[in-house]
């Protein structure tokens, strides 16, 4: 029985990364993702530190909008 439950356990990690590696391919074809005017970036020379403020709050506004759909019952 507790074998049952890991196999099912690695098949919906499976899922779930087929699902984020999908996202991704999507996003990367998406020009202003990750260049919204809330994002910081500092560079000098030598260094550069991305601070991307306003793609994670798009990012988490959208996530909680499709979870609530997914998960209301």
């Amino acid at each position: 029985m507790a074998i049952e439950s890991i196999g099912r356990l690695i098949i919906y990690i499976g899922v779930v990364m087929v699902l984020v590696g999908g996202f991704f391919i999507l996003v990367a074809k998406v020009p202003w993702f990750g260049r919204l005017p809330g994002d910081i970036i500092y560079r000098r020379e030598g260094l550069t530190i991305y601070f991307p403020i306003a793609t994670m709050i798009l990012v988490s506004l959208i996530l909680t909008l499709l979870l609530n759909v997914v998960w209301r019952r």
